[in-house]
């Protein structure tokens, strides 16, 4: 299977392979639960909607091949600023500042050994500088996150019978509901254990717990069967 990342802007229109692979990637999930204080009752909690998954990663920008380079380099871009003299751009730090600068979201694609991420994410911090005797090569740290697609949802004017007043009505999707979730899952093609626990448990670090849940080894992940029915944790 390939291993790489993909960062591509304007529904593909334009983008790169990240021509080095990050020794890691992190992951950061969390919730923006709140506490109070209640007369007789004590402390609760109140559990609320989880905040959106930041991912974040370091690698460099190499000027030139290298033998662990494996795919096409951009070319070096040439630009002339005010005084008519070429100043040379690194390419992949023109298309990020760029996209930054739109202020919409880019398509973060990931594939792994275990699991893999397509989403929608906005560039929350791009940290970059030129590596020390390095002839050009760039050492940079990106920050993203994912980003939820959203539009103002119309709403009608209701008047109650009998000239009792108006009322707003969501002309939108439903409310969700707080319905018990499923207890099993079917896989279909192209799902992961971390694709799983993203979609039906909220937090793609809980494929671990789908795995030791249904006795999973490490080699059984890498070829999940269409159809098999994994039980989820509560």
């Amino acid at each position: 299977m390939a291993y790489g990342i993909w960062l591509s802007y304007n529904n593909q229109q334009e983008g790169f392979q990240v021509p080095v692979n990050p020794s890691s990637i992190e992951m950061s999930d969390g919730s923006k639960g709140a506490t109070y204080d209640i007369v007789e009752l004590g402390e609760i909690s109140v559990i609320k909607h989880p905040k959106l998954t930041t991912y974040r990663f370091s690698s460099i920008f190499p000027a030139q091949r290298y033998p662990f380079v494996d795919v096409p380099l951009l070319q070096t871009l040439t630009s002339a600023n005010e005084s008519s003299v070429k100043v040379k751009t690194n390419p992949y730090v023109d298309y990020i500042t760029r996209w930054m600068a739109t202020k919409r979201p880019i398509r973060f694609v990931f594939t792994g050994d275990t699991f893999d991420i397509n989403e929608a994410v906005s560039i929350e911090s791009f940290d970059w500088k030129e590596a020390a005797g390095s002839s050009g090569d760039i050492e940079y740290t990106l920050a993203l996150r994912k980003y939820v697609f959203y539009s103002a949802q119309r709403l009608i004017v209701k008047t109650a019978a009998g000239g009792g007043g108006k009322k707003l009505a969501n002309a939108g999707k439903p409310r969700a509901d707080d319905r018990e979730k499923p207890k099993t899952y079917t896989l279909r093609a192209g799902d992961t254990l971390w694709k799983v626990a993203k979609s039906v448990l909220g937090n793609g670090d809980r494929w671990r717990e789908i795995q030791k849940l249904n006795g999973l080894t490490d080699a059984q992940l890498k070829k999940l069967a269409v159809g098999k029915v994994l039980k989820l944790p509560t």
